[in-house]
């Protein structure tokens, strides 16, 4: 399950806006007190109920003093489902899911009272129903289902058979039987509490399906504490003694129990000596919190104690406690995904270690159960990311925050706040479609001794871009090129029409500094030899070699092999990974000519070669 919308309305400055994400990781990019930390608080709001919010978090423009946040979720086949009793069923055969098949959730507050209350709170569905019902189905009693039911018990003929105890087979039937190609549908709101199945109509059942989301901010507050974010042991030994809660309260008792006992003893001695003075005694137990015993240091090798290091290598362990507790958390909580949303990670790090925990988070937010959000304001840690994970955000002409949607004005926008400039230094650039593609290049021209002999491209005056999905540093450098003299080779994959269009026009102007070529096969992994794959995945491919040219290699693959990854998208990711990282290694030029395909690569580095020498002498422009 991953949150793909956000939806604010009169919270803090944002009026009315809904915020499209990416399923892995999103970057929110924007001045400052826009609204970056605004859509992470929201988000917190929305999945915790311990989280703070006042009546002051109201648009101060809001008419009916409402806060609404919405959330919308994309599932996969078959999860979260309704648990009638004995009898599973899915959000989308119960016509719960909104217009775009998403789970729609809204969150509203009444924030017209002085203060806001558990009461204050409710919770709705937007669901897009058919509209047969006086009312959704969902929320019909047992009592109400049987009777609706009966009125199409001469037409349907399988009446006998749907079990009358079960509300999920009765409305399932009614569904199946009433719903048509003329059958209208409209949107409908459906509040949690009218819902008639045990595991959806409280917010808590329904939150506890939802994944788990937690927030590390920038200036993180503890409410136990301000000295963990000197000193993350301090708050490993809380969590400890809160676990031993119980324990430590017998023990506490027991230690107070006999020291009364003892000091009452004590007392009736004193007597003996003056009685006035023992009179005035009492015994009263002064109990520290159980912490304040307790001490333990983080200390690195040469003995040097965590809170003498830097605030950078301070904040990466409380980050990466605040990882452990998450995950944990989640755990405890029953919840398979964990969204992580971090402020401002580059916080008081070098440079270098602001690349580490950017591709950490990366590689985190790729694997199926985890998604994050980040905000920023580093240009090192913009460019390293997928264009598409990139939110912009800017105030309209009212002051109200709201998303760039415009691809080319966002990209201007963010180069021109954070302050990207182009990089590219190289005489040649060869442009390819994806990350994967410049793993084949590199790894080819590497390690086949003929195409490095060629051009040793490792070692030569070029750099590989990849265009399709692109970053946003590429994305800049792109935009360089055509102010630039920089000479292109465009290599793209031949299963794409409208690259070949591309690589036609450019051919065709022939304006001595772009060349391009489409390849033969239809994509990258088609060059890489069948018994290579073989080997390395234990399938037979055999059945597939009389059309390799246009075999789709991937999607092959993610259906009969790594069963331990479920998610296909991650799967084919992975896939493309080993089949251009791994095998690209132990390709040879005997397997290549054997594969038949020698010829046309050593095509592609010769052109490369060519360009690359025809550049001698000449230097770039606005480097």
């Amino acid at each position: 399950m991953k949150l793909v919308k956000v939806i604010l309305k009169n919270f803090r400055g944002y009026n009315n806006t809904t915020i499209e994400l990416h399923p892995d990781l999103n970057v929110l990019i924007a001045e400052n007190d826009v609204g970056k930390s605004t859509i992470l608080d929201a988000l917190n709001i929305f999945f915790n109920d311990d989280a703070k919010i006042d009546t002051s978090d109201c648009n101060i423009h809001s008419e009916d003093k409402f806060i609404e946040i919405g959330a919308c979720f994309r599932l996969e086949d078959n999860e979260l489902v309704i648990l009638d009793a004995t009898n599973p069923t899915s959000l989308k055969e119960e016509h719960l899911l909104n217009r775009e098949d998403l789970l729609e959730i809204r969150k509203v507050i009444n924030a017209s009272g002085k203060t806001i209350t558990k009461s204050s709170i409710s919770v709705y569905l937007n669901t897009f129903q058919p509209t047969l019902f006086e009312k959704p189905l969902i929320t019909y009693k047992q009592s109400e289902l049987k009777q609706l039911l009966n009125q199409y018990k001469l037409e349907m003929e399988n009446f006998d058979s749907i079990s009358k105890s079960k509300k999920a087979d009765m409305r399932i039937a009614l569904f199946s039987h009433l719903i048509s190609e003329q059958t209208r549908f409209e949107e409908k709101q459906i509040n949690i509490k009218d819902i008639q199945d045990d595991s959806l109509k409280t917010w808590d059942k329904l939150r506890d399906q939802l994944p788990y989301y937690t927030l590390f901010q920038s200036d993180r507050t503890n409410t136990d504490g301000d000295k963990e974010v000197q000193d993350p042991m301090k708050a490993i030994t809380k969590e400890v003694l809160a676990d031993l809660k119980d324990k430590l309260e017998e023990i506490k008792n027991e230690v107070v129990s006999k020291v009364e006992k003892i000091g009452e003893e004590t007392i009736e001695k004193l007597k003996e000596f003056n009685e006035e003075i023992a009179n005035q005694l009492i015994t009263v137990p002064e109990i520290k919190s159980w912490d304040s015993l307790f001490k333990f240091n983080l200390d690195t090798d040469d003995g040097v104690p965590l809170n003498k290091r830097g605030s950078g290598v301070r904040r990466l362990i409380l980050l990466s406690y605040f990882r452990a507790q998450a995950e944990k958390d989640a755990i405890r909580n029953n919840r398979r995904n964990i969204i992580y949303a971090i402020e401002e990670p580059e916080t008081s790090q070098h440079p270098n270690y602001q690349r580490m925990i950017i591709d950490s988070l990366k590689t985190i937010s790729e694997k199926e159960q985890y998604q994050v959000f980040i905000t920023t304001h580093t240009p090192e840690i913009a460019q390293m990311v997928e264009k598409d994970s990139l939110i912009l955000l800017q105030k309209d002409i009212e002051g109200h925050p709201q998303v760039v949607k415009n691809e080319d004005i966002k990209m201007q926008q963010i180069t021109k706040t954070l302050g990207i400039l182009p990089s590219i230094h190289s005489r040649v650039v060869i442009c390819v479609e994806g990350p994967n593609d410049v793993n084949f290049i590199k790894n080819i021209n590497k390690f086949v001794p003929e195409f490095k002999e060629i051009i040793d491209l490792e070692n030569a005056d070029i750099s590989i871009y990849y265009l399709g999905g692109s970053n946003l540093k590429a994305w800049v450098n792109e935009d360089h090129f055509r102010k630039s003299n920089i000479f292109e080779f465009h290599l793209y994959d031949g299963d794409i029409p409208k690259y070949r269009d591309i690589v036609n026009t450019m051919n065709e102007k022939n304006d001595g500094r772009r060349f391009g070529v489409v390849t033969s096969l239809r994509e990258m992994e088609n060059y890489i030899p069948p018994r290579l794959i073989e080997e390395q995945f234990g399938v037979n491919l055999d059945e597939y070699l009389y059309m390799w040219n246009e075999f789709d290699i991937p999607e092959h693959l993610k259906k009969c092999t790594l069963p331990h990854i479920t998610n296909m998208r991650e799967k084919e990711k992975r896939i493309k990974q080993i089949l251009n990282g791994c095998l690209t290694k132990k390709i040879t030029a005997d397997l290549l000519k054997e594969h038949g395909v020698y010829e046309e690569i050593a095509g592609w580095f010769q052109q490369i070669k060519e360009i690359y020498e025809r550049t001698s002498g000449l230097t770039t422009t606005s480097r």
